[in-house]
């Protein structure tokens, strides 16, 4: 596995972590025709239309190593490169001081479980947002949630489980080694972002504001089925995009591609992604 791609943020080496892929189809979005979902998806170069990169990212600053997300850790044939990635990297699993979690969905937890139920980071401090793990908590909306979901459901409650010990609830506008918490809500009740400004730069780890980029940062009022909100996805998204745009910020993405950075330019209906050359 070649090098991954990394950028410098003042004191802060940010890394993109490649999980592998999953496949989604591009009927589990709202909001758009899935001919033209696909048209867009031809346009922008994709190969693969209904196929979704997974991303998690590495943040190495002041002798502090900080995992973002942890992939699907190959659960149901999916993703499972994040191991590799890391090596790549020339980082071991004991290495991870930190891990910041986005979210709890499989494909950004999965990967802090081995095959055994044991945890794969002996040493790392876990944080997540407080809202998201009372979601995830919650009899009654796992009872109310279909069958795929409430494995998920399960997943999450493992996780929690088996890193209890060193969980720890993020605070409003928190800061963990000088990295900013940023609410995203929508996606899910406590899905988050992760803010590094340095020396006059921003770089924003956006979690899951797009599944598909191309499509959601052209039309943006696009939901996907796995938002828990597509009502207050959508405006989280909306104004992530407009942020990203008027700060020109450095955007790093969940599913962002195996690029793994960008910027966003505004057009007339939307936004249109460019892929970063750091």
């Amino acid at each position: 596995m070649k090098q991954p791609a990394s950028t410098q943020i003042g004191d802060y080496r940010i890394t993109v972590l490649s999980d592998g892929k999953m496949s989604a189809s591009l009927e589990l979005l709202s909001g758009i025709e899935t001919a033209e979902a696909g048209k867009i998806q031809q346009q922008a170069g994709v190969l693969e239309p209904g196929s979704i990169h997974i991303n998690a990212y590495l943040i190495q600053v002041h002798g502090k190593t900080i995992l973002v997300d942890s992939g699907t850790g190959g659960r149901n044939n999916v993703g499972g490169e994040l191991q590799q990635s890391l090596h790549a990297a020339g980082v071991a699993p004991e290495d991870i001081d930190i891990i910041l979690l986005t979210h709890a969905h499989p494909d950004h937890v999965g990967g802090l479980l081995d095959a055994e139920e044991r945890r794969v980071f002996a040493n790392a401090q876990l944080y997540l947002h407080p809202r998201e793990a009372r979601y995830w908590l919650d009899d009654e909306k796992r009872q109310q949630a279909p069958e795929r979901a409430q494995r998920n459901f399960a997943l999450a409650r493992r996780v929690l489980s088996v890193y209890e010990s060193s969980l720890h609830y993020l605070k409003p506008d928190e800061r963990i080694e000088g990295i900013r918490v940023v609410e995203l809500p929508g996606h899910t009740p406590g899905h988050t972002g992760f803010r590094v400004d340095a020396q006059g730069h921003a770089l924003l780890i956006w979690g899951d504001i797009v599944h598909f980029p191309h499509i959601q940062t052209t039309r943006p009022a696009v939901s996907i089925a796995f938002d828990c909100d597509p009502v207050q996805a959508e405006a989280t998204r909306q104004k992530t995009f407009r942020q990203a745009f008027e700060e020109n910020l450095l955007i790093a993405g969940m599913h962002l591609g195996i690029e793994g950075f960008a910027r966003l330019t505004q057009r007339a209906d939307g936004y249109q992604l460019i892929y970063a050359e750091e």
